[in-house]
């Protein structure tokens, strides 16, 4: 069983200009992805909370808190949310509420663990375009 809750080593310095590319690119996946499933493109990450705590967790450390209506991350001792300012998690009455043990119960876990490989191939690309981000912007070349 893997404890989410714990805190994780980070791949990737916080910071907030990283928050916001993490966040362009997250919701450009879960768009690709509702276009996988040939649903509607979303208009917010509504409903993304374990793919985003999970890219979070796994790119910037921290740990994953929450409970069965949402899960967002602490890292560096405060609160990060990709998807605060999502609809769904806007009509959540307390979405920073933190239930330790609902990590633990055995469909959760089961169903963090089938949505890594697809985070860990997202984490992949992000570190990648990061990376060559960071390479042309110290080259001069943007």
């Amino acid at each position: 069983m893997t404890d989410w809750t714990l805190d994780r080593k980070a791949q990737l310095a916080y910071s907030y200009e990283r928050f916001a590319q993490a966040k362009i690119f997250v919701f450009r996946k879960w768009c690709e992805q509702a276009a996988e499933r040939h649903v509607l493109a979303p208009s917010d990450l509504s409903g993304s909370c374990k793919y985003g705590s999970l890219f979070m967790n796994q790119v910037f450390g921290g740990s994953i808190c929450g409970h069965y209506q949402h899960q967002y991350n602490i890292i560096g001792g405060r609160i990060v949310d990709l998807s605060h300012d999502a609809i769904d998690v806007g009509s959540i009455k307390n979405p920073y509420l933190h239930e330790p043990d609902f990590f633990a119960i055995p469909e959760k876990q089961a169903s963090l663990n089938n949505c890594l490989p697809r985070v860990k191939h997202w984490v992949a690309q992000f570190l990648k375009e990061i990376e060559s981000a960071e390479v042309r912007s110290s080259s001069g070349v943007l």
